[in-house]
């Protein structure tokens, strides 16, 4: 069983997550800790949109924060997300990764080592490599790795970069990623 869910988006992610999120069920138990590449001015509207489409509370990871159990975090703009070994978070600003700030890769490495086994990684749609390095590191500490087809995704470079470095446990349709989310928490219903 799952224990938490890092996920990694960019470009057409929105949509994606959108999509995602509304097929969790109110009942998901897995902190979801979500990079979307954007930008810091439409911040609070990303926010809001993902918590529309979600029976979850949708909310901005903050410094130092504990990481609770079903709550769905996005990391705050111009910051890399990271997880630490007591579970809270931690902000960054060191270097771009991947051009980007936050990275997917900051996010799903730190979190590889905290959940090992009991994390999955979701590479969505995006128009870079972000999330490939991470993937691997998820799938190198006995973590789950699940791939938006890339032949569906609004820009295939991303998850295709993920397939490429780490290859996947799952590489699927977007609208089937919900469900198997749903079912590795022992929470088939959505």
């Amino acid at each position: 069983m799952i224990e938490a869910c890092v996920v990694g988006a960019s470009t057409g992610g929105v949509a994606a997550l959108r999509t995602l999120l509304r097929g969790l069920g109110k009942g998901f138990r897995p902190p979801v800790i979500i990079v979307q590449h954007s930008a810091a001015e439409g911040f609070s509207l990303l926010v809001d949109l993902l918590g529309e489409a979600c029976a979850l509370p949708v909310r901005e990871a903050q410094a130092r924060e504990s990481i609770l159990p079903g709550n769905v975090y996005l990391a705050p703009p111009r910051y890399h997300l990271l997880v630490e070994q007591n579970r809270h978070f931690a902000l960054s600003v060191d270097e771009r990764v991947c051009h980007v700030r936050p990275a997917a890769d900051v996010l799903f490495e730190s979190a590889a080592e905290v959940w090992r086994a009991g994390l999955v990684a979701v590479v969505l749609t995006g128009a870079n490599d972000d999330g490939a390095r991470g993937a691997a590191a998820v799938r190198s500490l006995g973590g789950t790795v699940i791939v938006q087809n890339p032949q569906e995704a609004e820009a295939p470079e991303m998850p295709a970069a993920a397939l490429r470095l780490a290859g996947a446990d799952h590489v699927l349709p977007l609208d089937q990623i919900a469900p198997l989310l749903n079912r590795l928490s022992g929470r088939p219903a959505a």
